[in-house]
């Protein structure tokens, strides 16, 4: 009989490890505590409007192809793929930088803003997209068992970039605080500040520039449905609506888990849940980080999200908006330094239905707004609706129209619902920051040290958070199980 192996929660990190399970000839049963599958990756339908809950960015579109590839597949036996142009707009106080879909069309506007910079701008990318090469085909596909996985003949004449900082790199070559701002911004998505983010990350700029951001037909969650549809092809079971309460542990191997008080049999089990979480499901002398670990970690931040339906289309927004006409370092420090609520936030803002009309019914638009914030901080409706003024009121005067009168509903997401949605500690939204003391073999690892058989997968261990990273994480965990026989 095929051995079983139990996946706790059904985000990308579980849904890709269940998957190469059971192409390894495993049972796989999967388990989900909320009522629908893909964890952040979660829709949300109203009144005809469709909004993806969590995850709204598609870059590294090659890791998604890889995944496909793997099974046999291609990304299009599932979805169709839009490149976007332009890829988004920054927003600043005096003018709208425009991100198009090509390195000339972004060098171009890099040169009217700073006169020279154009040639820098293409140097830059060139470089990151090597960085880009070694990180995607090596360094990220390494389990982090030992800090010997990141000493190649690549990664060796590049040690310098793991003691530089992102900020380091980029001011050394740009001065316009608004482009500094640009290049700064794709570091965000490792969950720290650009000045404490080592500067081999910058192939982040790569990601971003070199292979553009591309957009689902239907948002986000159709990926999710895809390799829903993928593990159901490869017999995964998956039941939702059943929440994990404790992992059973006998003679120091994990051998199955309890939900509604039943006791489920297996032979290993892998969580792609919280990690913090899937430790308190443990008995104390099996777990492996205590709290003052977790308390001394650096997250990434929480966000604030907003998800409103409009009556109108809008005229001079794109599909995805960075609204920087605030101070990007201050509100940098007000959450990674002071763990507080920033007083001038920087804002995101995604309008999928300027793109895809099967977001929203006609002539309507959807809008999903997020601002970043501090984990664990207060969240009360007060401030939920203090903070939607704000960015209602700056959106409406850098662009000229006036969203408000035309909103039909709006719902909100934040830390309070992060931590009862997804046990996420301290409400976090994207997982643990990839920093310098963070990094690889430095995060918590994908196979428990004290109990057998007993695995983690997703954005708080290898590689890092981010939904490429994610499926990476869980192809990795799940090579660590099949390499155990």
């Amino acid at each position: 009989m095929p051995k079983k192996v139990i996946v706790v929660g059904s985000g990308f990190s579980s849904l890709s490890a269940s998957c190469y399970l059971a192409k390894d000839g495993y049972d796989v049963h999967l388990y989900e505590k909320n009522d629908t599958l893909g964890g952040r990756a979660r829709q949300y339908k109203r009144d005809g409007f469709t909004f993806d809950m969590g995850p709204s960015w598609y870059w590294m579109p090659d890791i998604f192809e890889k995944f496909f590839r793997d099974f046999g597949k291609k990304v299009s036996d599932y979805y169709s793929l839009e490149k976007l142009d332009p890829a988004y707009y920054v927003w600043f106080k005096d003018e709208v930088v425009t991100i198009g879909d090509t390195i000339e069309k972004i060098a171009t506007e890099f040169e009217r803003i700073e006169p020279g910079s154009s040639p820098k701008l293409k140097k830059f990318i060139k470089k990151a997209g090597k960085n880009y090469d070694i990180a995607i085909n090596d360094v990220v596909n390494k389990p982090g068992l030992s800090p010997f996985e990141l000493v190649t003949p690549e990664t060796a004449v590049r040690v310098g970039q793991f003691f530089k900082t992102i900020s380091d790199d980029v001011r050394k070559e740009f001065k316009n605080e608004k482009l500094v701002s640009i290049l700064e911004f794709p570091v965000l998505f490792l969950g720290a500040k650009p000045n404490k983010t080592p500067a081999f990350y910058r192939f982040m700029n790569y990601a971003d520039f070199g292979l553009g951001t591309w957009h689902p037909k239907g948002g986000m969650h159709e990926v999710i449905k895809g390799m829903i549809t993928l593990a159901e092809s490869l017999g995964v079971m998956m039941t939702t609506g059943a929440g994990v309460e404790k992992i059973s542990v006998k003679n120091g191997q994990a051998n199955g888990v309890y939900i509604d008080g039943k006791f489920i049999e297996a032979d290993f089990v892998l969580s792609g849940a919280d990690y913090h979480h899937t430790e308190t499901l443990l008995e104390s002398e099996h777990r492996q980080y205590s709290e003052k670990y977790w308390d001394s970690r650096t997250f990434a931040p929480s966000s604030l999200l907003f998800y409103v339906g409009f009556d109108k289309k809008f005229n001079t927004v794109a599909h995805h908006n960075l609204f920087f006409d605030t101070d990007f370092d201050e509100h940098a420090r007000t959450i990674y330094d002071d763990l507080t609520w920033p007083e001038e936030p920087l804002f995101y803002a995604n309008f999928p239905s300027a793109n895809d009309e099967t977001m929203a019914p006609e002539g309507k638009e959807n809008g999903f707004f997020l601002i970043p914030i501090a984990p664990g901080v207060e969240d009360t409706e007060e401030l939920r609706e203090e903070y939607f003024h704000i960015i209602m009121e700056r959106l409406e005067e850098l662009s000229g129209e006036n969203f408000r009168e035309s909103i039909l509903f709006k719902e909100s997401f934040c830390v309070k619902d992060f931590i009862k949605e997804y046990n996420s500690y301290k409400g976090n939204a994207y997982g643990m920051a990839n920093t310098l003391k963070q990094t690889a073999f430095l995060r918590p690892g994908l196979r428990s040290k004290k109990v057998k058989n007993l695995y983690f997968t997703g954005q708080l261990t290898v590689p890092g958070p981010g939904v490429p990273p994610a499926l990476i994480s869980g192809k990795l965990s799940a090579q660590l199980i099949a390499k155990k026989n």
